[in-house]
């Protein structure tokens, strides 16, 4: 879990944006929607080898 320490003279305004940040940089959001539903053990197989494929094509250009 990401947190951050508040400076003294630090609004709450630059401190949510720090925490989205680091959030963000952490792959948390992306992490719960991916947890979101559950997924088939096939039907993540399929996307992985779609993603695999994607790149072995984008490698090649």
């Amino acid at each position: 879990m990401s947190e951050i320490k508040v400076g003294e003279n630090e609004s709450l305004e630059n401190a949510l944006r720090r925490f989205k940040k680091k959030c963000a940089r952490a792959g948390v959001l992306s992490e719960v929607r991916k947890r979101e539903h559950y997924e088939k053990p096939s039907v993540k197989k399929k996307r992985n080898l779609k993603l695999q494929e994607r790149e072995n094509l984008s490698s090649y250009n």
